[in-house]
């Protein structure tokens, strides 16, 4: 099993400096950078994003923009534990096949993303998926607005 390192160095006061297993850098700071407890959410949806679009990519789906967001619930109190994430995966494109939609997911949470597999045992993780027509993609406009097409939330 091959071990990967990834490093934080104290750089003053509340400021780090985290870098990857490639040395990409991320600044971790209060109040002006990443939290981080934000790390862990935006690990999930890194890595769920980067699948879901891989698979559908494959799958020769006409997609013309992918977001996700991560909505968490965490305790009040210390050390503030993450309870439930859940993912909204927002694709946009003209005629995207919900199907191969569903698919990417399900390959991603099951399958691929190994933040989810690791996190599903210590966390309620949920997903859910809205299908955008592309006119919303090249508008200034986010999924916010606009003709949806929702896919019922899932559970793991």
């Amino acid at each position: 099993m091959p071990t990967e390192t990834v490093t934080a160095d104290w750089v003053r006061e509340q400021v780090f400096m985290l870098r990857d297993h490639a040395g990409f850098p991320i600044i971790m700071a209060k109040p002006h950078g990443v939290l981080g407890a934000d790390l862990l959410p935006l690990s999930l949806i890194g890595c769920a994003i980067w699948d879901v679009v891989d698979i559908l990519r494959k799958q020769r789906q006409p997609l013309t923009r992918c977001e996700v967001h991560a909505e968490s619930e965490r305790d009040s109190e210390p050390p503030w534990r993450f309870r439930k994430i859940e993912l909204v995966y927002l694709i946009w494109g003209n005629g995207v096949d919900p199907k191969a939609v569903e698919r990417a997911i399900r390959l991603t949470e099951d399958k691929y993303c190994s933040v989810y597999a690791t996190l599903k045992a210590a966390v309620e993780l949920t997903s859910r998926v809205e299908i955008l027509e592309d006119e919303l993609a090249s508008g200034a406009q986010t999924a916010r607005d606009g003709n949806r097409q929702a896919m019922p939330p899932t559970e793991s």
